[in-house]
């Protein structure tokens, strides 16, 4: 057989398997290893037809090329070294390894014993693992070509979306489309984000994943993705016909459509796990180089993660996959941006978190990289693990303090209101100390990792018990209400209540400064049955239902009609945060009686209504927002338009909402609604 192939020497850059000289060159990165091989297979992936010995090169890099040989060639890697886990060395020439520079994979992957180095614990397995690992596929690479969006973060409202949970059950996209890459390109699923007026769709992790050992064994899967099994190929399951430029036509698609491609993005760890874990990929090329361990125990694992193992990202090596990674996604694949999972983990070194670190540098410097969108998801379980308000610009930040205080405050909490201030105008005393400003703070009241919204206002309690964790996973301090009865009611009153305060939510993080993200379900009021937690649930628990009433339902309107008020006032979009001397942009607060709110009304631990305007002097444009979330309705008198002209009501979370807005007048503000007025300047006289 190996007389059909000419094996040359190749060429150490760059890493992967890459087309040139009519064959394939086949680079590899493993210093510790004693021997390296690249084994083809036939077509079904199933015989191996060929193992070439690799020629190792400075810096240890294993290198060979293959003529002739074409793209669709399945491969993976042999590598031969000390198998000691004591030392952390985990070298097994019996595991087929994927490689991690792979574009494509071909084939399944089966949970077995094979996978793993000892077996019995304490004994090096020979047992080969092929049958049951996917094969490395080689694709010839094009860059991507079309025209991106490009939209400014102050014209920025994100949809974060599961790519099956989206679009598998909806009517108008067809059968083979449903849960796919193609299905969220769909005219009609266009239809539905242009109706919403969002301008980004955040995917949950689409790089190839795997569910974990402990899911399978109870009859689930691990349906989020946060399980990465390669950085590069897109999770197969999401494709029509096993092609993964379907990915690029959806982001291509998406873009003609003016909207942009952001992913969540998992580097900071695999789906190799903990010491126990199976040896599928990194571990057996340098575990020591990608995974942290304790200094003078190399066989532990460091667990910031929680999922038994962490990347380590202070490797040179390690550093240049993530990043090679990144821009392979932006440069071939067309995407707009990344927000990284756990992203404290890419900033910490032996010494803790470090805004400096390389990583960041890396980024800064990187002329493709530096100019896309990148949102960290600031907090980890590891030392130090909470960082919101320290990652450098041009870096933004999920805002769990603006959730939290948020939900609280609509909970009906005592003594938040003057937090609840800083939250909605850009968390000022998060952000402005490093010169960022309010657009830097993502700002989500709910995302895919706990309640919906629709749960959120239904349920005081989580309700894992799918999970088969006996309802321990998830959090517990939720800061939800079930508006009277847990779960599912009849009760009119409570049905309408439910929807007023989903309104609520939805006004006040659409009228915030900074970044709204909405997530998927949130305006068709989507229930997961009180489950926080349904990383696990592959099932009508988490997918949408579309059904004829969410189709057209009134939360959609709502959004739309509150993201056109964000649209039309460019507080909005300022960059930097309002000041007492600003000359274009005022911000006042008044009391229920419209007198303008003092330090002592600040800190009334039983005030739970606030009201205030918005001034812009330049476009002479002004809104009034009161956000009552008392149980008890609220006389007010709305305070003097900046105009001879009255205050006018343009939207209200209360259905069928009418007030009168004279001068002087005062005004039923419903117990747990906000209310928007605007107005418009005549001249800057009235100010």
């Amino acid at each position: 057989m190996s007389n059909r192939f000419e094996v040359s020497h190749g060429q150490p850059h760059p890493l992967g398997a890459s087309i040139s000289s009519g064959g394939v060159n086949f680079s590899l990165y493993a210093p510790k290893a004693t021997q390296a091989y690249v084994c083809l297979f036939d077509k079904s992936g199933h015989s191996e037809i060929l193992k070439v010995t690799m020629h190792i090169n400075e810096g240890g890099i294993w290198t060979a090329h293959v003529a002739p040989l074409a793209e669709g060639a399945l491969y993976g890697y042999r590598v031969e070294g000390e198998y000691s886990p004591e030392k952390g060395l985990l070298f097994n020439e019996h595991k087929l390894l994927i490689d991690p520079y792979a574009k494509d994979l071909f084939g399944e992957f089966t949970w077995s014993e094979r996978h793993y180095g000892q077996m019995p614990i304490g004994t090096k397995s020979t047992v080969n693992n092929a049958i049951d690992i996917p094969k490395s596929r080689v694709i010839n690479s094009q860059p991507y070509k079309h025209k991106k969006p490009n939209h400014s973060w102050s014209n920025t409202v994100i949809y974060e979306c599961h790519v099956k949970g989206a679009t598998c059950r909806h009517p108008n996209i067809p059968k083979n489309l449903q849960g796919k890459f193609l299905g969220l390109s769909h005219p009609s699923f266009i239809e539905h984000l242009h109706n919403l007026g969002v301008t980004a769709l955040e995917l949950l992790p689409v790089h190839a994943f795997i569910s974990e050992q402990f899911l399978t064994a109870k009859g689930l899967q691990n349906y989020w993705g946060y399980n990465t099994l390669n950085f590069f190929t897109p999770h197969k399951d999401y494709l029509v016909d096993d092609d993964i430029n379907e990915f690029k036509r959806m982001v291509s698609e998406l873009h003609k459509a003016d909207i942009e491609v952001i992913l969540d993005v998992v580097y900071n760890h695999t789906a190799e796990a903990g010491a126990d874990g199976p040896i599928l990929s990194l571990r057996g090329l340098d575990n020591l180089a990608y995974y942290r361990t304790v200094a003078d125990k190399p066989q532990v694992y460091i667990n910031d993660t929680g999922c038994g193992n962490t990347i380590n990202i202070d490797h040179p090596k390690t550093l240049k996959l993530v990043l090679d990674s990144l821009r392979y996604w932006v440069q071939v694949m067309g995407v707009d941006g990344f927000r990284f999972d756990l992203a404290t983990i890419l900033g910490r070194n032996t010494h803790g978190f470090n805004s400096a670190h390389a990583f960041f540098q890396a980024i800064e410097q990187d002329p493709v990289l530096s100019r896309v969108k990148l949102i960290s998801e600031p907090w980890d379980i590891g030392p130090g693990g909470y960082q919101l308000g320290v990652f450098a610009a041009p870096w933004r930040e999920w805002n769990d303090q603006y959730r939290d205080v948020i939900r609280r405050f609509w909970q009906s909490e005592e003594g938040v209101i003057a937090n609840v201030a800083k939250r909605i105008h850009g968390s000022f005393d998060i952000f402005e100390h490093s010169q960022r400003g309010p657009l830097n703070s993502i700002n989500f009241i709910t995302s895919h990792d706990g309640f919906t919204l629709a749960d959120l206002v239904s349920y005081e309690h989580k309700h894992n018990e799918a999970n088969g964790e006996q309802n321990r996973d998830g959090h517990s301090a939720n800061h939800s209400t079930n508006c009277g009865v847990e779960g599912f009611t009849n009760d009119a009153k409570i049905i309408a209540l439910r929807l007023q305060q989903q309104k609520n939510f939805l006004l006040t993080l659409i009228l915030s400064k900074g970044v709204p993200m909405i997530a998927s379900g949130s305006e068709m009021g989507h229930s997961q049955g009180g489950n926080n937690n349904a990383y696990c649930q592959n099932n009508r628990t988490s997918w949408l239902a579309w059904k004829d009433s969410q189709l057209n339902h009134s939360l959609t309107r709502f959004i739309d009609d509150a993201l056109k008020i964000r649209r039309g006032h460019s507080a909005f979009k300022h960059s930097v945060f309002s000041e007492d001397i600003d000359e274009r942009f005022t911000v006042k607060w008044f009391t229920e009686q419209g007198v303008k709110m003092t330090n002592e009304h600040w800190h009334e631990p039983q005030r739970q209504f606030l009201m205030y305007s918005l001034l812009d002097k330049q476009n002479k444009y002004a809104l009034l927002i009161i956000l009552n979330a008392s149980k008890k309705t609220v006389f007010c008198k709305l305070p003097p338009s900046p105009i001879a002209a009255q205050w006018d009501m343009v939207l209200s979370s209360v259905h069928n909402a009418s007030v009168s807005s004279k001068e002087d007048a005062i005004v039923e503000i419903s117990a747990q609604s906000s209310w928007v007025f605007s107005a418009n300047l005549e001249d800057d006289g009235h100010v």
